[in-house]
């Protein structure tokens, strides 16, 4: 039917006429009330951010020189990050002449990934970036 035509079927109803697929020859309309429609669609969108889960990435800096105790707190605290559902960045910063043992930090980040592997699962390897060692972690996968 003509624009005009469904302009007056739509005004006789007290509704609006709502270009559902512009784009389409002819373009296709439709007859509703558009108030009613744009808060319907707010509410599904309230709700589907409702359901969303923020991922945070928290941080866990390692020494290349760690202690035991020292690296099982720092491993515990990343198990609680992982458990409550967030992302955790390993890093170990180095100093100095560390710089010439990195080995030693690639070994460092395998035995914290193997403490944390019934946990998480590495999302990005150990990575050297300049003076810093990066790995991230992130929580196993539900099944």
């Amino acid at each position: 039917m003509s624009a005009k035509e469904a302009l007056d079927l739509a005004a006789k109803d007290d509704l609006d006429l709502v270009k559902v697929a512009p784009q389409a020859k002819p373009p296709v309309c439709k007859i509703m009330d558009y108030g009613k429609y744009r808060f319907e669609q707010a509410k599904r969108e309230k709700e589907a951010r409702k359901n969303q889960k923020i991922v945070d990435t928290k941080e866990v800096r390692l020494s290349l020189n760690i202690d035991t105790h020292d690296f099982n707190t720092k491993l515990n605290n990343a198990i609680k990050f992982i458990k409550h559902g967030d992302k955790v960045k390993v890093s170990i910063r180095f100093r100095g002449r560390e710089m010439g043992h990195s080995e030693f930090g690639y070994d460092i980040m395998k035995r914290f990934s193997d403490a944390c592997a019934e946990h998480a699962v590495i999302s990005k390897p150990a990575k050297l970036e300049g003076r810093n060692m990066l790995m991230f972690l992130a929580p196993k996968p539900n099944k």
